[in-house]
């Protein structure tokens, strides 16, 4: 557990890695353990549509830093499929994160963000 905090801190402390339109990918390969995630500054007002599917069983969570604290605001473990909407109240660079178990995974994600007003 210890080591998955550490890679959360690690991984969002870079910024957002996404651009405003949407995100899909196919096919994208985590080994054995490895972590993986999307992130994206998002303000208050907006909606994160997320959904994705796994060969395989993984962790996955929506994330954001609040000073030492990581807020966790989705989270399910072991899974093979999560699809739904989060509205953003608190404006934080947020983070999508997949955590692969020992067999590893393919995933398939689509991350769209729908803009306050839009």
């Amino acid at each position: 557990m210890l080591a998955l905090g550490a890679a959360v801190v690690a991984g969002c402390a870079t910024g957002p890695n996404w651009p405003a339109a949407p995100l899909a990918v196919v096919g994208h390969s985590l080994p054995p353990y490895a972590i993986h995630e999307e992130c994206a500054a998002l303000a208050a007002g907006d909606r994160l549509e997320f959904a994705f599917e796994s060969s395989e069983p993984v962790d996955f969570n929506l994330h954001y830093h609040e000073n030492q604290a990581v807020v966790m605001p989705v989270a399910r473990e072991g899974t093979r499929a999560v699809a739904g909407v989060l509205p953003i109240v608190i404006p934080q660079d947020y983070c999508a994160m997949w955590e692969a178990g020992p067999a590893g995974a393919l995933i398939d994600y689509r991350l769209r963000i729908r803009r306050a007003g839009a």
